[in-house]
């Protein structure tokens, strides 16, 4: 069927339709319609099947992307399903959240000139396809292990470990001190990427694949770290990372000024139907105000694109590089420019200023000098170039730090590195408490949903294979 691919040529790029931006303002549904099937399977069909793939090389989780596609040019959706949960426990999700124009999309070889295929569209659609056929079943393990394992956190790192490791049989309880299930992906992203339910639906699968669950519950407060290691054959810390960064200037104090996931919590709640106190009082919610975000990441993002659909009466992004240097998606940009974002690009906050709430931003223009260590061009004010921006809400997202985790799990033997992040062997995943593994946010930092994917699967394995040792070492001592 090798006829059906290499379309690329006489095919163009096309995303799945876009509801206008005047339109999507108004509430927060996803911005993009599904993919009519002959669509995703002509999109599929572009795909050149070239030698070194490097939309997979540049896959955190090295999905068989062009063997999906080709499946789905091919009209196999139940096959494509099945190769692309093979290696990622969430693709709808990853289709519609991931900075695919940084990742697969990104290096797609025949992207310059005719575009890339329309990767992350398709992944999402395979999968949605599949959960609207029931090819999407609960797991049924075939043989059941004695050994429990104990997950702290029920973020995607968690939820993707707690999956694998049930499918090798094991008895499964992820504890987590919210209320709800998913971590950022509930409380962090905004209902116009990620709508509530997809993540809800994953939860009731692990639920029928019996997972248990212990929400509201906190490591150090309500169930001991010793507790858990005594409970369970081994523990898997998977927490994330939740401190906001700060910014060190006059006036940072002032009410009005908030974290960033303080405000996209608060919104997500919001939307969940729970009364939250800052939402009510009016402290974080958007409406008629002067916004300003101080940050150019994909969090930074979410908070201005849910500034516009609150019904804010600006709303302005602060950022200290240029366009080419932001972190966060081009595309994400590009939608959040359509719905009437204004960025301020080559500008930094200086200071905060109002009497009794925050009423202007002092800002000051920025020059971009030499490259430093990592090779970005170091931010240098320019003198005399001082401006104040008006402000009633300023929403820092400047990014993620960990939480003191000795501390937090009352657990002052645990080891930390001197960023904070949980200090593991590489190898083993494992901390240096036999038995308590970590991966995710809390080992590498904050970083994207598929790097927790793909780092909650490897500490699945690196489990499985401590804990079969552990049985062979076992049985070889009773056998003696």
């Amino acid at each position: 069927m090798a006829e059906r691919m290499l379309k690329f040529v006489g095919t163009p790029q096309a995303m799945p339709d876009k509801r206008p931006a005047s339109e999507r303002r108004r509430d927060f549904d996803e911005i993009y319609q599904a993919y009519a099937t002959e669509k995703a399977a002509e999109q599929a069909a572009r795909c050149s099947q070239c030698g070194v793939p490097f939309c997979q090389v540049h896959c955190p989780l090295h999905n068989n992307i062009p063997d999906w596609l080709k499946l789905t040019a091919e009209g196999r959706l139940d096959e494509a399903y099945e190769l692309s949960s093979a290696t990622n426990n969430f693709p709808e999700i990853c289709g519609r959240i991931c900075p695919q124009d940084r990742l697969c999309e990104g290096n797609c070889v025949i992207e310059k000139g005719f575009e890339a295929v329309t990767i992350g569209s398709v992944e999402k659609y395979i999968t949605d396809t599949a959960w609207q056929r029931g090819w999407v079943k609960p797991i049924v393990p075939r043989r059941e292990r004695p050994e429990s394992i104990g997950i702290v956190g029920a973020g995607p790192a968690g939820l993707a470990a707690a999956e694998q490791l049930r499918r090798k049989g094991y008895q499964v309880a992820i504890y987590d001190r919210y209320d709800r299930v998913g971590g950022l992906l509930i409380y962090g992203i905004p209902n116009f990427k990620l709508e509530k339910e997809i993540v809800q639906r994953r939860e009731k699968l692990l639920r029928d694949s019996k997972v248990t669950f212990h929400l509201n519950c906190e490591v150090g407060r309500d169930v001991t770290m010793d507790e858990l290691r005594a409970r369970h054959a081994a523990v898997l810390i998977a927490t994330g990372v939740y401190k906001a960064r700060d910014i060190q200037a006059p006036g940072v104090g002032l009410p009005g000024i908030a974290p960033a996931l303080d405000y996209l919590t608060a919104s997500n709640r919001h939307g969940l139907g729970d009364k939250v106190a800052g939402f009510e009082s009016g402290a974080l919610d958007a409406k008629g105000k002067n916004v300003v975000v101080i940050g150019g990441g994909d969090t930074a993002m979410d908070c201005v694109r849910t500034a516009v659909r609150q019904g804010a009466k600006s709303v302005k992004c602060l950022y200290r590089r240029d366009r080419t240097n932001m972190p966060g998606s081009q595309r994400e940009v590009k939608h959040a420019e359509e719905e009437g974002v204004e960025f301020v690009w080559l500008s930094a906050p200086q200071a905060f200023l109002g009497k009794e709430k925050v009423s202007h931003v002092r800002s000051v223009r920025i020059h971009l000098g030499m490259p430093d260590a990592s090779g970005r061009q170091t931010p240098q004010e320019i003198p005399n170039s001082h401006v104040n921006i008006e402000a009633d809400l300023v929403l820092k997202a400047l990014g993620f730090d960990p939480e003191d985790m000795q501390a937090m799990f009352a657990t002052p033997d645990l080891g930390v590195t001197g960023w904070g992040t949980l200090k593991i062997d590489w190898r083993s995943m494992m901390t240096n408490l036999d038995g308590v593994f970590a991966a995710g946010d809390i080992v590498r930092g904050a970083s994207l949903v598929v790097w927790a994917v793909r780092d909650g699967r490897d500490a699945a394995e690196r489990i499985h294979g401590y804990l079969t040792t552990k049985a062979q070492a076992a049985h070889k001592i009773a056998a003696e």
